[in-house]
């Protein structure tokens, strides 16, 4: 038998060696019902034939056994009615013909029991039944069978053989008679009319003429043969027929059905030796597909599983074969040899490549940051002075004369003191705006020095204020772009464990993306609302704007590297970025949405603080 093993498991189903084990076990199956089929279609006919046959022999045995036993019956009648002294007694009846003939001796001789003269006209010159159990007559049987000389063509029976035969129910008997015409010995002279011979037919005499044990039956009776197959034997009634064609009784007797039973006995010897010939047979196969198939194949199998699990591309041992496997063998070391030579050259490779997508990642990050500022400094420029230099300064030497009247002084004064304040207002909302940038400029030079500082390594978790990150990247982001955007942010503080400047350039990327969804649907308006919930083991904080959005199936590609929404940009570094750093500090990040133009939900999921670093 083929026994499989794969990391402590047994044959499975889905397995070469189950399928192989499936397939011919199928193949078995069907051999040996088509066997089975087979040899049902061939054998069981032919035994059944020969069965049919048996069953017509018995048949044809017992019609001739009937008609024998009537034969030797219509030969000793046929010496009586070519008898000269019948002849005379029918012409002249004598007591003494009639003493010597018909007495208990003479009929005992004939091994008759029953005789009868009967006139041409048809009436009855003497009739007698001799009972040997008694000695004496039966008046009942000579009434019946004068009944039945009396209902029966006796010409016809005779026809032109001068003698017949034919089969009689005599009251409770059943009887062969036979019939003569009465002649001279040399077969001259007119008939004078019939002897008739009734001998009884019992079931031992049947018995004993068929060796079987049969019986005569009167009850039942049918003009045709009857063939009643049972389980085991066969029953057979066979009909004795009268002068008139029409059965008076039946001849039954049951035959064992040994030809049926044989055969249906070689049928299953001959299913039996086919099915264990086939469980041999494939006993033996799924043994030499083990050996020389699987065994091999599970060889390979369990090395590959080492291989993944200690990720050392140690060679397959070599067991010497010049099959198929041990060229699969050999094929398959070569290629672990050069997947060795390929995974030293690409750690080269990823190291060089490492630190260009961190400088790439970087760059990004700081684009991202500058953005505000180049805004700011941009509106800045282009926005015109609050009031004209010029006109000022013509309003300040008028209020100087002396001469000025009142009403045009206080107006002047009022323009001045109007200018001074628009003046005033517009260099504090400028250092607004510069504020920002710096803060602005303050997050480059803190990614920057990040970046210097880490590397080579895995970013440190302290404890941050998700909500202050979340205000102070909200208050840069409505510099993205032209379009007013209403942030909703939680007031309270919310503290998880991260990297500060890590998740400050997440939120400013996902912040900086809403925003540009927005201003892509074309509005002058949109809205992003930030929640932030807490659980005993993590903190979520969920970003959901108005924006564009994306289809479903664009999903599973956002966090690709090189991927953008957007056909107007390139790069698509930023979420691929995003979605590395928040698995470095240990979380995650997905993004959702319900369809183009419906908006985009992005989910970031951080690490809960424990409770010494709260109490700390």
């Amino acid at each position: 038998m083929i026994v499989a093993r794969t990391r402590g498991r047994g044959l499975q189903p889905t397995s070469l060696g189950g399928k192989l084990v499936a397939i011919l076990t199928a193949v078995g199956v069907a051999g040996a019902l088509g066997i089975t089929l087979l040899l049902a279609f061939v054998i069981t006919p032919n035994f059944n034939a020969l069965e049919a046959n048996a069953n017509a022999g018995h048949i044809d045995r017992t019609r001739a056994t009937l008609t024998d036993y009537a034969n030797k019956l219509e030969s000793a009648v046929r010496d009586y009615g070519d008898w000269t002294q019948s002849y005379a007694y029918m012409a002249a009846p004598t007591t003494a013909f009639e003493q010597e003939s018909f007495s208990p001796l003479a009929m005992s001789n004939l091994a008759v029991q029953g005789m009868a003269y009967v006139r041409p006209d048809g009436s009855i010159q003497i009739a007698r039944w001799y009972d040997p159990a008694t000695g004496g007559e039966r008046a009942d049987l000579r009434a019946a069978l004068i009944d039945t000389i009396a209902r029966t063509d006796l010409a016809k029976v005779v026809g032109t053989d001068n003698s017949g035969r034919f089969y009689a129910r005599l009251g409770s008997v059943v009887a062969a008679i036979g019939v003569a015409q009465v002649r001279r010995s040399d077969g001259t002279g007119r008939p004078r009319g019939y002897v008739l011979m009734a001998r009884e037919f019992t079931s031992k005499q049947i018995s004993a003429l068929l060796q079987l044990d049969a019986t005569i039956d009167r009850s039942r009776v049918t003009d045709t043969e009857i063939v009643d197959k049972g389980r085991l034997t066969t029953a057979i009634a066979v009909p004795i027929l009268g002068a008139d064609g029409h059965a008076v009784a039946a001849a039954r007797f049951t035959v064992p059905r040994d030809i049926s039973l044989l055969g249906r006995r070689m049928l299953m010897l001959a299913v039996a030796g086919s099915t264990l010939l086939l469980l041999i047979v494939l006993l033996v196969l799924r043994r030499t597909l083990g050996w020389l198939v699987i065994a091999p194949l599970l060889s390979v199998e369990q090395h590959m599983q080492k291989v993944r699990v200690s990720g050392s591309l140690a060679l397959l041992d070599d067991e010497g074969r010049s099959d198929e496997f041990g060229s699969l063998g050999r094929s398959f070391n070569a290629m672990l040899s050069q997947l060795k030579d390929l995974r030293e050259q690409i750690e080269v490779q990823s190291f060089a490549l490492g630190r260009s997508e961190s400088a790439v990642a970087v760059m990004h990050n700081v684009r991202n940051a500058l953005n505000p500022i180049s805004t700011i400094l941009s509106q800045g420029i282009a926005q015109p002075p609050p009031i004209d230099r010029v006109t000022v300064e013509r309003a300040v030497i008028e209020l100087g004369k002396a001469d000025m009247p009142a009403a045009r002084r206080e107006k002047l004064a009022a323009f001045v003191a109007a200018a001074v304040a628009a003046e005033v207002a517009g260099r504090e909302a400028m250092r607004g705006e510069l504020h920002v940038g710096r803060e602005a400029m303050a997050h480059v030079l803190e990614i920057i020095g990040q970046q210097q500082a880490s590397a080579h390594e895995r970013p440190p978790l302290d404890l941050v204020d998700v909500s202050e990150i979340v205000a102070r990247n909200a208050s840069i982001a409505r510099y993205s772009q032209g379009a007013s955007i209403a942030f909703s942010f939680p007031g309270l503080p919310h503290r998880a464990l991260a990297n500060r400047v890590i998740l400050s350039q997440v939120i400013g990327n996902l912040l900086g993306n809403a925003a540009e969804a927005i201003g892509a649907t074309g509005s002058d308006s949109g809205s992003i609302d930030v929640t932030i919930r807490e659980t005993d083991t993590a903190v979520e904080i969920t970003l959901r704007d108005n924006g564009e959005g994306f289809d479903a199936d664009v999903g599973a590609t956002l966090f690709q590297r090189g991927f953008s929404t957007r056909q107007h940009k390139s790069g698509g570094l930023g979420l691929h970025w995003c979605a590395n750093s928040m698995t470095a500090m240990e979380g995650s990040l997905r993004l959702e949405s319900e369809g183009k133009g419906r908006g985009a939900i992005a989910v970031l999921t951080l690490k809960a603080p424990i409770a010494d670093a709260l109490a700390a």
